[in-house]
């Protein structure tokens, strides 16, 4: 393996429908070394082979048990981890799929699908208590000697510059005072948000999209999906990226070059 490691992220708002858009061409011309997919919204059975298992990756899909056809997670990994967990360890949040936890020599990633609150906001209760019990699985981690890195689509935008149009979405999910604060709460707690480390003031830069009105053409958009790492990582984060250009789906992945360890 080369001294820089690639690690990509990237909800696919349904694995099936991405790969009818040339998912694995893609995948094959990016080529990193760890691909963490959210939103697959299939079971490993119902996908052809050279999707379920790409020549030379190690692969590992979490699925939805409560609903058929929702949530889901998978990782695609050229380097086999030590170990893989699925789920946080708790029923009420694990029964979605939402969270792999992949342990190599010298990290410990997760790959998370955050819960969206609703248009109606019911369901931000229930987000708020997965990112709770997200922090307490990484905090025990590190607790452990264990060097985390997460990524995955938190479903919020951090900060105004993190969306197009800030004011008018102060009463929706995604980028509510609660939600926001869960990400300020994660930064106190030592994680650090790999694309702001390196480009604090950098404007308009969105990883998701509304499918309506031509937003993504436009780039009226949000930043929903992150890198975060532990600061005692930061010294071999590289660089953070997203790849606007890439199709496929409303989201478009994101990135870091991490030296190995």
């Amino acid at each position: 393996m080369s001294n820089t490691l690639t690690l990509l992220s990237w909800n696919v708002n349904g694995i099936r429908s991405a790969h009818k858009k040339g998912f694995l061409d893609w995948f094959e011309q990016a080529g990193p070394d760890i691909l963490c997919l959210q939103e697959t919204r299939a079971e490993e059975h119902q996908l052809v082979e050279n999707l379920a298992h790409p020549e030379g990756y190690h692969t590992f899909w979490n699925h939805s048990k409560s609903k058929k056809g929702y949530s889901g997670t998978a990782l695609l990994t050229k380097e086999a981890p030590l170990e893989v967990q699925f789920g946080l360890g708790v029923e009420e949040f694990d029964q979605e799929g939402r969270t792999i936890i992949a342990r190599y020599p010298s990290f410990t990633l997760l790959n998370c699908y955050f819960p969206n609150g609703g248009r109606d906001l019911k369901r931000v209760p229930f987000k708020l208590a997965f990112y709770d019990a997200f922090l307490k699985k990484c905090q025990e981690l590190r607790a452990e000697g264990q060097s985390v890195i997460f990524c995955g689509d938190v479903n919020t935008s951090h900060q105004e510059i993190d969306l197009a149009n800030p004011k008018p979405n102060r009463k929706n999910t995604g980028f509510l005072p609660e939600e926001r604060a869960w990400i300020d709460k994660f930064i106190e707690a030592g994680y650090v948000d790999t694309f702001r480390h390196f480009y604090p003031d950098l404007p308009a830069q969105y990883s998701w999209w509304s499918m309506r009105s031509g937003a993504r053409a436009r780039n009226i958009g949000w930043r929903l999906d992150y890198f975060f790492v532990i600061e005692e990582m930061l010294r071999r984060a590289q660089d953070a990226f997203i790849l606007p250009n890439v199709t496929g789906s409303d989201h478009c992945p994101v990135g870091i070059k991490l030296e190995t360890g």
